[in-house]
């Protein structure tokens, strides 16, 4: 299984150039059973990378631009009537995907954005009294823009806390904005990928990641971590316990990336930033990174 990660890997590298620990990180979302949130400006590939990461591992992809006039129906699906069988009959939205793509997610209203919380959490929709299930794995890559805020719906913490993890792809280097020209007459582009791992196998690399060991000292450094965020005065909503779960999740699933079975303050402490961030509000207008880097050199390392 070590060999099908480092060829999901490569097989995203060749359209995301330059962008290893995005991938990574985007990686320990989908083995640690959560979802990613992809803040950055336009045009650096987030679309790319999700449809790259869905044709890897051969699964369903749909693409849900979020717009203001979204309704909830159009994401779930609606009941509409059939009058050959004279009754009503299913038509499934969108979300009936294995990689879904909810691009620019604040655009949508409160109300649409609302019902991706069920089918985030549970991986399955209720539509007129009636749950269906979702295809596994299920996953939910979402992007929006944090430097345009105009007609935008912020999201609210209940949807932020179901994404494991936030992350920003950034500018490419010259080096690799320079490789991205040269592989635009002979690159491989996203239908040209093949797939290099099944959905089985995904499945199965998911329940590899929950076995990774991590020790009782590791687990209480987490949980300080995740408990001085509700105790610091520069926070007025700290973690949630959906966020110390999340941690331990995404810990695992990199340790595993990484190729060991155990798991290790280091693999903590570069995921803090990216689980922890997006989950508090700090006060004052002071920047979420900074109070819990600072929490970082604060709390003892075991």
């Amino acid at each position: 299984m070590r060999e099908k990660i480092d060829a999901l890997t490569q097989n995203l590298s060749r359209t995301i150039v330059g962008k290893t620990e995005a991938i990574r990180l985007v990686l320990v979302a989908l083995l640690g059973g959560g979802h990613a949130l992809l803040e950055d400006v336009p045009g650096v590939g987030k679309t790319l990378l999700a449809k790259s990461l869905a044709r890897s591992v051969d699964g369903k992809f749909q693409r849900l631009q979020c717009t203001p006039d979204l309704l909830p129906t159009d994401i779930t699906g609606t009941n509409i009537w059939n009058p050959k069988s004279g009754e009503f009959s299913f038509l499934p939205g969108p979300i009936f995907a294995n990689v879904l793509l909810a691009d620019e997610i604040n655009r949508a209203t409160p109300r649409t954005q609302s019902a991706l919380l069920e089918v985030m959490e549970e991986h399955q929709v209720t539509v007129d009294g009636v749950s269906r299930a979702v295809p596994t794995p299920f996953f939910v890559i979402a992007t929006q823009n944090p430097i345009e805020y105009q007609g935008t719906f912020p999201l609210p913490e209940a949807q932020m806390d179901r994404f494991m993890l936030s992350l920003s792809l950034g500018y490419p280097s010259e080096t690799d904005e320079l490789q991205m020209l040269q592989n635009l007459a002979h690159g491989i582009k996203v239908d040209e990928l093949h797939p290099c791992i099944t959905l089985a196998e995904v499945a199965q690399l998911r329940q590899l990641c929950s076995q990774v060991r991590v020790e009782t000292s590791l687990q209480q450094y987490i949980l300080e971590l995740v408990r001085a965020t509700r105790q610091d005065e520069e926070i007025s909503l700290g973690v949630s316990p959906r966020g110390t779960v999340s941690l331990q999740k995404a810990t695992q699933a990199l340790a595993f990336i990484l190729g060991r079975d155990y798991a290790i303050p280091d693999d903590v402490k570069f995921l803090v930033p990216h689980v922890l961030c997006h989950r508090l509000i700090a006060r004052g207008g002071r920047s979420a990174r900074s109070v819990v880097e600072r929490l970082l050199r604060s709390v003892p390392i075991p």
